[in-house]
């Protein structure tokens, strides 16, 4: 596989990674499956019949996401993911910046039954996969707290209130996306080291 051709997005020099590096993860490759909701955020479909979203997109939802997080309490933000290639991701992000991790499995009532010994009460929630995720997602919804979710092509904005487009199926590419958004959340902070570099690498994000 080659994801320079097959994607044959025009170089933007704006992106928070370089192109090729984003397209080596395959951070911009979907599914065979295509949603009305994710339709805005497809760039092209390949001759396979697998739906390449909008780098672009991408790399501006999690800019925007960032700014958002960066001005809330983080240690009231749940990171969620249910996936094993979420996990190391998710924690490590939570570790950077200081959020609250939540992986595996989920217990229902975790956001909405105070009789519950785990009863916790976001002010944001990220999940990885909002179908995967969906009961994170529908309870989050109900005590009327923002959520952001990744997404790709096969997945509803249903409940979502910021989606950033992507693979978020992919361990590269999960990595990627949670090592972006921590590194711009320390920008808004200006917390980034002189040198530019955070305590970990995208490397040290990824689920071994």
């Amino acid at each position: 596989m080659e994801p320079e051709n097959e994607a044959q997005q025009p170089i933007n020099e704006n992106l928070l990674l370089p192109q090729e590096v984003l397209l080596s993860a395959g951070v911009h490759i979907g599914t065979r499956v295509k949603t009305k909701d994710m339709e805005p955020f497809i760039y092209k479909v390949r001759p396979d019949g697998l739906y390449v979203l909008d780098m672009e997109q991408m790399n501006e939802r999690i800019k925007v996401a960032a700014k958002f997080l960066s001005r809330m309490n983080l240690s009231k933000v749940v990171v969620a993911s249910s996936k094993r290639y979420g996990r190391s991701p998710v924690e490590v992000f939570c570790e950077t910046v200081g959020c609250k991790p939540l992986t595996g499995r989920f217990t229902s009532g975790t956001f909405t039954n105070p009789a519950y010994a785990g009863f916790f009460e976001p002010t944001a929630v990220i999940v990885t996969d909002s179908l995967a995720d969906d009961q994170i997602v529908i309870e989050a919804s109900q005590n009327g707290v923002p959520v952001i979710a990744l997404a790709s092509t096969d997945n509803s904005k249903s409940n979502v209130d910021l989606v950033i487009p992507m693979n978020n199926k992919g361990r590269r590419a999960l990595a990627i996306a949670f090592w972006l958004i921590a590194r711009e959340i320390l920008k808004e902070h200006n917390e980034l080291p002189a040198s530019g570099e955070m305590r970990y690498s995208i490397d040290d994000f990824e689920t071994s």
